[in-house]
């Protein structure tokens, strides 16, 4: 049974533990996996496919055929509340998509263009759950930056189907391809290529422990990816106003995603806190994902208290959660001290769920701490920006002078030569 903790102005690392990058416990196996994908390519995704996830069909890719039977199979209600998601995400991203600038003003001309990526990959988990919203929080941001070519891998098990759902997800964002592939292999897939799979210059989305370590690993030598995603978190701050229930609700709503997942409270009332404990365990007892739901909440839940919302708010922003819930009567008044959060959910009646699948910002936050100096997924990580600049002759003259003197004060004279050689009369 969690005990509340009362808050005598430790550094939150001290109360809550050093989160760590739980992708390194599973380097040496992820690097084995890349390496063989590289080497064998189609012949080695099949193989482990049928290793970890009991696939043994020959396709890779799902078939046009595949796509319409997912369409049929999906209820018309979720189908309308896909569509509905879909222009709320559309709604929001579209505010991020940015113009390139050029500086043009005697003789010198200094710009910026803004290109979209030719090919993005989305991974798509598909182990304990469905995720079509993990399907809308990649690839609409994506397509609205214009990615040439969006492709989605999804692992699948014995049966070889996609499920339904996420199949229809990505028809309703144009996703222009989908594998049938999960894990580090899917991602050295993406990342190197194979007979089947092209390769891609971004992979993001979230995944298990292998996956991260496979994106990392990646990362930088032969693609980009979005971040390196660590277990579900969320942290509600609460005054006297809000509701036991509601609050044990949306603590809940975190520790069912995974055992590792964490779910944080902090308020200025013990009693209110008790209550909201007492209803998280009575509500545990119906869940249908209970065990995992149990385990993180026995093992990574905390519950502290503080001697005001105000504190609450500064230890929050010390622990930089990936979701923050402010359940208090004027939230608005706190948003301007919160720096460090993925998404902040306002209010007594903004649950942590709305964002993730409905309210249109993106899902795909920075955990583990990382908001500190990170920022959810949007339009701008699927585009990439070169620069461009141009001197006419009575330009680069008039800089000939200041160009040599930085390049002599570095001991580069061929720099300053390659300048003065311009502006010789």
């Amino acid at each position: 049974m969690i005990k509340p903790v009362i808050y005598n102005g430790e550094k939150a690392e001290a109360l809550f533990g050093a989160r760590e990058e739980a992708s390194d416990k599973a380097e040496q196996t992820v690097k084995a996996i890349i390496s063989d994908v590289r080497a064998r390519g189609d012949a080695a995704l099949r193989e482990y496919s049928a290793k970890f996830d009991g696939y043994t069909g020959a396709e890779l890719e799902v078939t046009q055929a595949e796509s319409d039977r997912a369409e049929r199979e999906v209820a018309p209600e979720f189908k309308e509340t896909l569509l509905r998601a879909a222009d709320n995400i559309r709604a929001f991203h579209a505010r991020q998509k940015r113009d390139g600038f050029e500086l043009n003003a005697d003789g010198r001309i200094v710009g910026q263009k803004v290109i979209p990526l030719a090919r993005a990959a989305i991974y798509v988990p598909g182990g304990t759950a469905a995720y079509p919203s993990t399907v809308l929080m990649n690839a609409i941001p994506a397509k609205i930056a214009g990615v040439g070519e969006v492709i989605m891998a999804t692992p699948v098990k014995a049966d070889g189907k996609v499920k339904p759902e996420v199949l229809a997800a990505a028809r309703v964002c144009g996703v222009d391809r989908v594998f049938k592939m999960g894990g580090a292999q899917a991602i050295a897939a993406l990342a190197y290529g194979t007979e089947s799979v092209p390769k891609v210059d971004k992979i993001t989305g979230p995944g298990n422990i292998f996956v991260a370590t496979a994106k990392r690993l990646v990362a930088g030598v032969a693609c980009g990816i979005d971040m390196i995603a660590g277990p579900s978190e969320i942290l509600v701050v609460a005054d006297g106003g809000a509701n036991a229930e509601h609050v044990a609700a949306d603590l809940l709503s975190q520790a069912e995603h995974d055992a590792l997942a964490s779910a944080v409270l902090i308020c200025d009332d013990v009693k209110f806190a008790e209550r909201v404990i007492s209803c998280m365990y009575r509500r545990l007892e119906r869940l249908p994902r209970r065990e995992i739901a149990t385990a993180s909440v026995e093992n990574n839940c905390k519950v502290i208290i503080t001697d005001s919302v105000a504190t609450a708010v500064g230890l929050a922003d010390e622990y930089a959660p990936e979701h923050l819930e402010l359940c208090v009567k004027d939230p608005f008044a706190l948003l301007d001290k919160v720096r460090n959060a993925g998404s902040v959910f306002l209010g007594y009646n903004t649950p942590e769920a709305v964002g993730d699948y409905f309210a249109g910002a993106n899902h795909t936050l920075p955990t583990n701490g990382t908001a500190r100096f990170s920022s959810p997924l949007g339009v701008e990580d699927f585009v990439k920006t070169t620069q461009y600049i141009y001197y006419d002759e009575s330009a680069i003259c008039r800089a000939a002078d200041d160009v040599a003197r930085f390049a002599r004060a570095e001991g580069l004279t061929a720099h300053a030569e390659s300048v003065e050689v311009r502006a010789e009369k």
